[in-house]
């Protein structure tokens, strides 16, 4: 809007243009990142959906104040939207500040030598993920409960004084048919304890007419591979009756095998809607695609990242048994998202620069320039209060917010300074490829019509270079 005031003064038209390019620009960003955080509700557990739900309602708010709540007010303030602002912030539109900043001559540096920077862009992401071959899982126990609480003053005593694996046994429930043939609950008794990293057995307990329960004690601690490996095997056992099976242990490994149930149905939604979405906007297959390949690189290195930390122990993190397993989900779900809205932002400077007649390089390094301080500061805002989570006093809480940040940063340092410039001159021309069938679709349905309304092009624009290759 500042610069649509400094082109245009105050008045309907300004606002209009605002609306038609970076509205339309808030509308596909919000919806990428929704996309991204609804793909939580397929996850079975409350708390992932629980968290997708809150996320989509929130990003969906906000456009809608974007959209509908915020130009109206910039129409009532006019040029009082600069009355407070430093002087540098009321910046005019001219293609001159395009053309000039840190921004700009990082983009033409990297474009000099694209395949270059390309090369070691990835490398640097793939060495920072390469923890990720060692990750481990773990679930959440009582004993991270901060001991100033009731709750975990018990669970300290508990884990001093006395065998986690006596009391955090394998418990197996049988569903009977009321009379139970007793030789054969013995029998299974003792299949039991002969497994491999079963410490001791139980005698079956009658609960009720129908139900007897089975503890079987665990050598290891109930979270090691061990004692997963232990409780696996019970389960592969014949039982005589319907079994179920709770207890740390096997409530991890369920929580573990829903989660790993749920991932594909979870990707299929993020990529499916993101691939279309990002068509939608850009009318071109290839840079979806690249967004999806960046954001997991970036996704990759964040997950890197939190197993050096906290699985590790570096940083001044007491080193853990592995991450907790609906961490990465969140901070996939998040960052994916954050990282689309971010290439979202670029993109549509670099579709208006390019609508223009500049050519691929110039309209990278203008799209650059124009959005490199927006994208700063939305990536500063988004990580001081998701990075405060890291003081937090709960580990997973801590994965959460230290890993949300950091592809967050990661995204809006490397990969949009060195890795979106160097390939999208790699590519040139071809970043706006699609087949004919998807370029008369994107015509047919007018996804850009709200562009074009604002293409009329201002006085101070450079004259058309005719040598540009056509957008879309």
């Amino acid at each position: 809007y500042r610069e649509e005031l400094a082109e245009r003064g105050p008045g309907a038209e300004a606002v209009r243009r605002t609306v038609a390019t970076a509205g339309r620009t808030v509308l596909f960003s919000s919806l990428t990142v929704a996309a991204a955080l609804a793909a939580l509700m397929a996850f079975p557990q409350p708390y992932l959906r629980s968290m997708g739900l809150a996320g989509v309602i929130t990003v969906v708010s906000a456009a809608l104040f974007a959209l509908l709540g915020l130009p109206p007010l910039l129409a009532l303030l006019g040029k009082r939207v600069n009355s407070l602002a430093p002087r540098r912030w009321q910046r005019d539109s001219g293609a001159a500040r395009a053309t000039e900043g840190r921004w700009y001559r990082v983009a033409q540096a990297v474009m000099r030598r694209p395949a270059v920077f390309a090369l070691a862009a990835t490398a640097v992401l793939l060495l920072i993920a390469s923890p990720l071959l060692g990750v481990r899982f773990t679930g959440v126990d009582p004993t991270l409960l901060p001991e100033e609480t009731s709750a975990g003053r018990v669970a300290a005593v508990l884990d001093e004084d006395y065998d986690a694996r006596a009391t955090s046994p394998l418990q197996i429930v049988l569903e009977t048919d009321g009379a139970p043939d007793t030789s054969r609950l013995a029998d299974y008794t003792e299949r039991i304890g002969a497994v491999p990293g079963v410490k001791s057995v139980g005698t079956p307990v009658e609960l009720d007419d129908r139900y007897w329960e089975i503890d079987a004690v665990l050598a290891e601690d109930p979270l090691t591979d061990s004692s997963m490996d232990a409780v696996e095997a019970v389960q592969d056992l014949a039982a005589p009756y319907t079994a179920r099976y709770t207890g740390r242990t096997a409530d991890f490994l369920a929580q573990r095998a829903s989660i790993a149930d749920s991932l594909p149905l979870a990707g299929g939604i993020l990529v499916v809607v993101t691939l279309l979405l990002l068509f939608a906007f850009s009318g071109s297959v290839v840079l979806p695609l690249k967004a999806l390949v960046m954001n997991l690189l970036s996704t990759g290195a964040a997950f890197g990242f939190l197993v050096w930390v906290f699985q590790d122990g570096n940083l001044g993190f007491a080193p853990q048994t592995g991450l907790e397993a609906t961490t990465p989900v969140l901070v996939f779900a998040l960052a994916f998202g954050l990282s689309t809205d971010y290439n979202v932002f670029l993109l549509s400077r670099i579709k208006e620069a390019r609508a223009q007649g500049l050519d691929n390089r110039e309209a990278v390094a203008q799209g650059l320039s124009r959005t490199g301080g927006i994208v700063t500061s939305a990536a500063v805002l988004f990580c001081i209060p998701v990075g405060a989570l890291a003081m937090a006093r709960l580990v997973f809480i801590q994965e959460l917010g230290l890993g949300a940040a950091f592809a967050v940063l990661i995204d809006a340092t490397v990969v949009r300074a060195f890795l979106v410039p160097s390939l999208m001159a790699l590519l040139g021309a071809a970043n706006w490829w699609a087949p004919s069938p998807l370029r008369a679709l994107h015509r047919a349905l007018r996804l850009d019509r709200m562009e074009h309304a604002a293409e009329d092009t201002p006085a101070s624009t450079p004259a058309p270079d005719k040598t540009a290759a056509p957008v879309g």
